[in-house]
């Protein structure tokens, strides 16, 4: 169980820049995020900041600590996010190389961050979905769970690097395990690990074996709910309020904000993209 002294330290841990917040700032947008910011403000919300629009449909007097604004950007912030992962002669975006095992993988001094979840969780689908804005990166994405063999990385310009990592479960490469471990535990550039949870299934025996795995190797991860289009929007809530409930008393090394995506309509990808660039060090 977390320690309440702990989860203080985290909060102390991943406060946001000073520059960081909602409250009245002027900002200059990307093409891209222009249409975003035109939308009604219910809209927008949904779009951007999903846990939010969630919180809307809680009983007032029975609130859970969702942690939803442990991670609070504007949309200034949001915005320069986007830049990051926007493709240009001066920002290439592009697949590097893969490997299956450690010692096969490039030697980078860049930040890492990697993604890894149950096969069929959706994790090339997100992946695409944060390079939609470099649509000439080529994301392998199949309907047969288990498509993804090796660990593929991914460079953002001169930022950092997108590690999708084989799906573990049904169809997972025989050498998984051996892959995957000493990927996590050697990794010395690796910034955090995010774990992918279909939103519509909740936390499974094998999400819960990759769970006690990030604990063990005292890993900073991120809980990221996918598939979020494809529930209603109570069942959604119960999954992530059970999550979340999880999260608050189960771990320790889980930063305490979920975070809820859907690949196909777009909800909480901008969010997602700001965070990693934040933890990246790129919106210093």
């Amino acid at each position: 169980m977390a320690a309440p002294c702990l989860r203080l330290g985290m909060k102390q841990l991943f406060k946001m820049p000073a520059a960081m917040g909602h409250q009245g700032r002027a900002y200059s947008t990307s093409q891209t995020f222009a249409e975003v910011l035109r939308l009604p403000k219910k809209q927008l919300t949904k779009l951007v900041y999903p846990l939010q629009e969630l919180e809307q449909h809680l009983v007032p007097d029975s609130m859970p600590d969702l942690h939803l604004r442990v991670f609070d950007p504007s949309l200034e912030d949001i915005s320069r996010a986007e830049s990051v992962f926007a493709s240009s002669a001066r920002n290439r975006i592009e697949y590097i190389s893969s490997a299956v095992r450690l010692d096969h993988a490039p030697d980078l001094s860049r930040p890492e961050v990697c993604f890894i979840g149950r096969s069929n969780v959706g994790k090339s689908s997100l992946i695409k979905a944060l390079f939609s804005l470099a649509p000439e990166v080529e994301v392998r994405v199949s309907k047969k769970p288990g498509h993804t063999k090796k660990m593929n990385f991914f460079k953002v310009g001169k930022y950092f690097t997108v590690v999708d990592m084989p799906g573990y479960g049904y169809r997972a490469p025989e050498d998984f395990v051996d892959m995957v471990e000493a990927y996590l535990k050697e990794r010395r550039n690796l910034k955090r690990t995010f774990l992918l949870v279909d939103s519509a299934v909740g936390i499974t025996k094998t999400d819960n074996i990759a769970i006690e795995m990030c604990e063990e190797f005292a890993l900073p991860y991120v809980m990221v709910l996918t598939k979020i289009d494809k529930s209603s929007k109570g069942h959604l809530l119960k999954q992530v309020l059970q999550i979340q409930k999880f999260v608050n008393t189960q771990t320790q090394g889980c930063f305490p904000q979920l975070f809820p995506v859907s690949a196909v309509t777009y909800s909480g990808i901008h969010l997602l993209k700001c965070f990693i660039a934040n933890i990246t060090g790129n919106l210093n």
